[in-house]
């Protein structure tokens, strides 16, 4: 059994509703402001992009004290799920609009977090040691985006999303989603695959 971060989605395949993926970046507005009033607001920086996870005290706790606080893993847990569901809905994997709470839908599940098992040190250097996945996720991004393209055209025009787009779409969520338990939201200290 994987000790990272995994992603579920069930994708549509047949039959979507085209008016909605035709104007889906309009229609996410909403909850995008939702999600971005978790980002931290740095001086006069009002266009922050990501998003609010609590790092810093989940950093100290684990260097300090090797104890990961359950509330601070509920809520990043929390907020990473909802995340998803957001890119779900933007990346045209559903058109079910994203809940704030959990759904049937998108699943993400984390690995039992044991802080006394993970390594005490490690959190300081592990952005550092990421380095090389995010330059793979960066490659992944461009993949997802012309994947997306393509798929948007697809379900225009035909009203089916093309399954090798869905797989590589949902494998480019779900290895960002295991760079993020690694790097920052510290909930492991196993080195994510560079694959989708």
């Amino acid at each position: 059994m994987s000790n990272q971060i995994e992603t579920q989605i069930d994708v549509t395949l047949t039959e979507r509703n085209r008016a909605t993926a035709l104007f889906r970046i309009i229609l996410v507005v909403p909850m995008a402001i939702f999600l971005a009033s978790f980002a931290p607001s740095w001086g006069n920086n009002t266009e922050s992009l990501t998003v609010g996870f609590l790092i810093l005290p989940v950093a100290l706790a684990l260097v300090f004290r090797q104890i990961y606080p359950s509330y601070l893993l509920s809520f990043n847990e929390a907020l990473l799920s909802l995340q998803t569901r957001v890119d779900a809905y933007v990346l045209l994997l559903t058109d079910e609009y994203p809940s704030i709470e959990e759904n049937d839908v998108v699943s993400v599940t984390f690995p039992e977090v044991d802080a006394k098992a993970l390594n005490r040190w490690l959190p300081l250097i592990k952005w550092f040691l990421a380095i090389p996945l995010y330059v793979v996720g960066i490659a992944y991004i461009i993949y997802g985006a012309f994947l997306t393209l393509f798929a948007w055209i697809s379900i225009l025009f035909t009203g089916n999303f093309p399954e090798f787009c869905a797989e590589g779409i949902v494998g480019v969520i779900a290895y960002w989603n295991r760079v993020a338990g690694y790097a920052l939201l510290l909930v492991t200290d196993e080195y994510p695959t560079f694959s989708l």
